[in-house]
């Protein structure tokens, strides 16, 4: 609510501001829901001033109408999709993940989610040549890890390494130290956008639970608060920067003994998207890296979409029983 006083308007000078306050008009709202006529009267001001003053005040702080079509050109400019490398996931994610959302990983220990954020990593720093910081908040990362990954892709030791420098590790072990590196992440955005550089397009963190499931419970009573900061910190970085965010949570059995992403319901409302990854365990495979990805929340898609892919010692192959040979997505940023 804006408070009138003198300078915000030509024409708004302290002598007409006495007047207005005396007839307990102290606020652009209070002046512009008011009738002029009534308001020249009674506070023995001219018609033709108050007439011009509440123009201008109008188009200062009045909110215009945009169009449903303009508003979707204006989603259409800002968002782009990063392929993950794996078509499985591509399908379940409506093409890739999308910048301006958080997607979530979520799955039981042993489940694939580090392996794929590593994969994914991979991909949008290799393929899709775009910076990616990864926040490590387990002990997971590892650089040769990834070299490897790198090797099974190219094997030019220039194009190994430039990929390497696209994706920045921070290794953060308590909720406090994550909201620092995001902080400074959003600090270190600003800088580059004012100066017209390059700035990060992907980040990750792996995982959200390790640092705030043990601060939620009935003797933690500033657990739900860092929760929701985290959560909050997450969003302005993807929707002010246009950057797609990509965490991890531990999963839990519910009632009935079927697998539900961690950290309760508060947090169940913060990803745009989840999909949750298991091992698959039957009879007839041999094989310990297969996985099956299944789309537990998603508004394009429809849920309860199951994919199954082989999460191999050298990154991610979809299996080939299902799907054939991998083809990565070509996408313009």
């Amino acid at each position: 609510m804006v408070v009138l006083k003198e300078g915000i308007c030509p024409g708004l000078n302290e002598d007409m501001i006495k007047s207005l306050q005396a007839a307990d008009i102290r606020t652009v709202e209070d002046f512009v829901s008011s009738d002029t006529e009534d308001l020249a009267q009674k506070c023995s001001l001219s018609y033709k001033a108050l007439v011009a003053v509440r123009r201008v005040l109008l188009a200062q702080h009045a909110a215009f109408p945009v169009s449903s079509a303009d508003l979707y050109e204006e989603l259409l400019s800002s968002t782009a999709i990063l392929s993950t490398g794996n078509p499985s996931l591509d399908k379940l994610l409506d093409t890739g993940l999308y910048t301006g959302e958080i997607t979530e990983l979520t799955g039981a220990p042993g489940s694939g989610k580090t392996q794929v954020c590593f994969s994914v990593a991979v991909n949008v720093a290799y393929v899709l040549k775009q910076s990616v910081m990864f926040i490590d908040t387990n002990g997971g990362a590892c650089a040769n890890r990834l070299l490897q990954m790198l090797q099974a892709k190219s094997s030019n030791k220039a194009e190994q390494m430039e990929a390497l420098e696209r994706i920045r590790v921070f290794r953060v072990f308590d909720v406090f130290s994550l909201l620092t590196s995001l902080h400074g992440l959003r600090t270190d955005i600003q800088r580059q956008a004012s100066a017209g550089g390059g700035s990060v397009k992907l980040v990750i963190v792996d995982s959200v639970s390790a640092v705030l499931a043990h601060t939620l419970g009935a003797k933690q009573s500033e657990g739900m608060s860092l929760m929701m900061q985290v959560a909050g910190m997450l969003k302005t970085i993807a929707k002010d920067f246009n950057i797609a965010v990509l965490v991890t949570n531990h999963a839990v059995r519910d009632g009935n003994g079927r697998f539900k992403a961690g950290l309760g319901q508060s947090w169940s409302h913060v990803p745009r998207t989840r999909v949750l990854l298991q091992p698959v365990e039957s009879p007839g495979n041999s094989s310990r890296s297969l996985r099956s990805a299944t789309l537990t929340k998603s508004s394009r898609q429809a849920c309860h979409q199951v994919e199954v892919f082989d999460l191999s010692s050298s990154g991610l192959s979809e299996d080939k029983g299902n799907s054939g040979k991998r083809k990565l997505d070509d996408l313009k940023l």
